[in-house]
């Protein structure tokens, strides 16, 4: 029997054309260029923040629609002033993405105050900052909007060295989760991606600290080490932020998605699993 449709199938895309876009630490490589590929795919408007304006300007070019925005998101002057040169520029943005962040490998009897305040100036209140002036520009013009933080799978679990990182992480996703409930009244959410290993060639360079040979053990990672053997590209952080930033997640708020191609959600590794 056949059966003939009355309605067209409709055809859906993901349109974020009416988003203006914030993205904090966007002018590298890695995971904020790849949320920055992928907003850009979608037709947003992109506001690349940098601590160096060069760098912002650098990345700008990729994009159709983008423009380089300098602060340090570490002082709340710049900060407020970057939301201030947005609004007379742009207006106000809808869409935030805190993806400025920096690491520290070094065991934790080791550490320095003035390192471990440094780390946590970026990752923790450097979001906390910028998440607060752009909620204060939301609510001035009485608007809803979206804010995704770049976490880590360091805020689920860990490893050696990483102490600081990852307690940093695991407050990223404690203030996801508290500021999507304070939040959605005003009709904001707050969410999270948590990267795994995002392939890029710089991660070779880190990897050199404990590893003889770096490729391989990145290879032994991914076959041993996660349930999708493939590379995790910087835009697959960035199509999910997309979809976070979307109205295809309207109900989704609080949470953190890991991008991680299956490693947070094992109980035992390959090797182990498959040992003759």
């Amino acid at each position: 029997m056949l059966i003939f449709l009355t309605q067209p199938i409709k055809t859906y895309i993901v349109d974020l054309s009416h988003l203006k876009v914030l993205v904090t630490g966007g002018g590298g490589i890695g995971v904020g260029a790849g949320v920055c590929q992928a907003l850009d795919e979608f037709g947003a408007t992109l506001l690349i923040n940098e601590k160096e304006l060069t760098k912002a300007e650098k990345a700008a070019h990729r994009y159709r629609k983008a423009f380089p925005i300098q602060a340090d998101i570490t002082k709340a002057s710049e900060i407020e002033k970057m939301f201030e040169e947005i609004e007379s520029r742009f207006g106000a943005i809808n869409g935030l993405v805190n993806n400025a962040g920096v690491g520290l490998v070094k065991a934790v009897h080791e550490i320095e105050e003035e390192e471990f305040e440094a780390l946590y100036s970026v990752n923790v209140k450097g979001m906390w900052r910028v998440s607060k002036f752009f909620v204060r520009q939301l609510l001035k013009h009485k608007i809803k909007g979206n804010i995704v933080n770049v976490s880590s799978v360091h805020g689920f679990a860990s490893q050696p060295n990483y102490s600081t990182y990852a307690s940093s992480k695991s407050a990223v996703e404690g203030l996801t989760r508290a500021l999507a409930y304070e939040l959605g009244a005003h009709g904001i959410r707050v969410n999270a991606i948590g990267p795994g290993m995002v392939h890029a060639e710089q991660n070779y360079d880190l990897i050199k600290e404990w590893a003889p040979d770096p490729q391989k053990w990145v290879e032994e990672f991914i076959e041993n080490q996660q349930t999708l053997h493939h590379y995790i590209e910087p835009v697959d952080c960035g199509y999910t932020a997309a979809f976070l930033l979307s109205n295809y997640s309207r109900s989704i708020t609080g949470q953190t998605i890991y991008v991680d191609a299956g490693k947070t959600i094992m109980l035992f590794n390959q090797d182990y699993i498959n040992q003759k």
